[in-house]
């Protein structure tokens, strides 16, 4: 669908940094509005971020339990994180999976890009689909703390609709698994080279 969105697209004219810290870069832009005018805009810039869907041979997903600090609660998610400088979307999908989960995949698949908290940040998350997968040892981060479980859609599914996965980007690449596994969307897999 192409359109003009002229008519809805701010133009900044000033930026000011309000926070560098070691996770969060925070910035207060003024923007000109489309009808002349001006307000100002705080977001948080992000240098992106990959989630992978891991299918187990026997149809189960792989997932996590997390701990997350702001919301004070265990999370089920699916595995992710964000991309290192310079670093690609397959490959930071590729280490975020092994490093967390001790698996590695033979084929990849890329579903789609969302982005989870647009009224104030610009992270973009890309969601992976792997399968093919072998399992060679977590490597998880220091002061990294999860747990891996396992869930057939059917229970996956069940614990998105009762409110026991609350997580944005699992909960959207849960409309993906429930399609893909129904074979109404289809995904493009892809051998990717080998990783060590």
């Amino acid at each position: 669908m192409a359109t003009d969105d002229s008519h809805l697209t701010e133009h900044t004219t000033a930026r000011e940094e309000l926070l560098k810290g070691h996770f969060l870069h925070v910035v207060r832009e003024t923007v000109r509005l489309p009808d002349g005018g001006s307000a100002t805009r705080e977001y948080v810039l992000h240098p992106g971020a990959v989630a992978v869907v891991p299918l187990l041979d026997d149809g189960r997903i792989v997932l996590e339990r997390q701990y997350r600090h702001p919301t004070r609660q265990v999370m089920i998610e699916i595995p992710a994180g964000k991309l290192d400088a310079g670093e690609g979307p397959l490959v930071c999908g590729q280490r975020e999976l092994l490093e967390e989960t001790g698996y590695v995949a033979r084929e990849w698949a890329y579903a789609f890009t969302m982005y989870p908290t647009v009224a104030y940040s610009d992270e973009a998350i890309q969601i992976w689909f792997a399968r093919g997968l072998e399992h060679r040892g977590a490597r998880l981060d220091q002061g990294e703390f999860l747990e891996v479980i396992a869930a057939t859609p059917e229970e996956f599914l069940r614990w998105c609709q009762e409110g026991q996965v609350v997580d944005s980007k699992t909960l959207a690449a849960a409309v993906w698994i429930q399609n893909v596994l129904a074979g109404t969307w289809k995904l493009d897999w892809q051998a990717p080279p080998s990783q060590a």
